[in-house]
């Protein structure tokens, strides 16, 4: 019986990914930003998101989860780095969507290795 993993579009970490990288993406709309707190929060989203959907594509592509973890460790500092914590809601939306894409991005990674072996005959 072929592992479910394997096959594309079907892995519940990356569809989470895409969910919160569309939430940190579009969070601006509905909160108080400034400049700098609404382009890294639609950037940082847009590529978490965009990463989940090569994920989801290419389930054998282990350098996606790794790079969701990046991705996630960026926006959870970004308040910080980008000094808009006294935005509270931009500042809390940055700080849960990242340390969730970090966890969605590690538990991701044995599924993704798991494939990647089976895929390369290993």
């Amino acid at each position: 019986m072929a592992d479910v993993s394997a096959r594309p579009w079907t892995r519940p970490h990356d569809w989470a990914e895409v969910v919160l990288g569309a939430v940190l993406a579009l969070s601006p709309i509905w909160m108080d930003t400034d400049n700098a707190a609404m382009w890294t929060m639609i950037v940082l989203g847009a590529l978490i998101a965009l990463d989940g959907l090569v994920s989801l594509a290419m389930p054998g592509l282990i350098y996606g989860e790794g790079l969701q973890v990046v991705l996630g460790a960026l926006a959870f500092i970004s308040p910080w780095v980008m000094t808009y914590t006294e935005l509270d809601g931009a500042a809390w939306t940055s700080w849960i969507v990242g340390a969730l894409t970090v966890l969605a991005g590690a538990a991701a990674l044995p599924v993704a290795n798991s494939v990647h072996r089976t895929v390369r005959g290993h």
